[in-house]
């Protein structure tokens, strides 16, 4: 299954506790939503910008979106924790990825990733960006 499914399903899975109010976001969640879909739009930026990026640099950026849901998920607790883990989770991919050659050595496990991984990964960054605005205004 591709980043981008992963995320979709996931967030299906918190608008459907959110409608059900089964997860109602506090005003700490909201905040912290807010800040992280800032952070990410600033991280991943547009389709356009991204692609004509290099691979060096688009790998940087989808590490600094990793980062952003790593330093959020440190500062909350509860349902957006467990959804914001669960995105880490489904991202994880990027970190495997290396965009510079091995020269020859070990590469600790890396692997090069595809264009189209690239624009997976940056697409389900931009509907988790989506998703936590929609969540700091619920």
């Amino acid at each position: 299954m591709d980043m981008r499914t992963s995320i979709e399903q996931l967030i299906v899975e918190a608008e459907q506790q959110i409608h059900d109010q089964v997860w109602a976001p506090t005003s700490a969640d909201r905040a912290l939503a807010a800040k992280a879909a800032a952070d990410l739009q600033t991280a991943i930026g547009t389709p356009h910008a991204q692609e004509a990026l290099c691979e060096v640099d688009r790998l940087e950026r989808l590490r600094g979106g990793l980062a952003v849901l790593a330093i959020s998920l440190a500062r909350v607790h509860g349902r957006l924790a467990w959804f914001l883990g669960a995105a880490v989770t489904a991202l994880t991919p990027v970190l495997h990825w290396r965009a510079l050659s091995p020269e020859g050595g070990p590469a600790f496990g890396t692997v090069h990733a595809e264009a189209r991984q690239y624009a997976d990964a940056e697409d389900a960054i931009r509907l988790l960006q989506d998703t936590l605005s929609r969540i700091s205004t619920a």
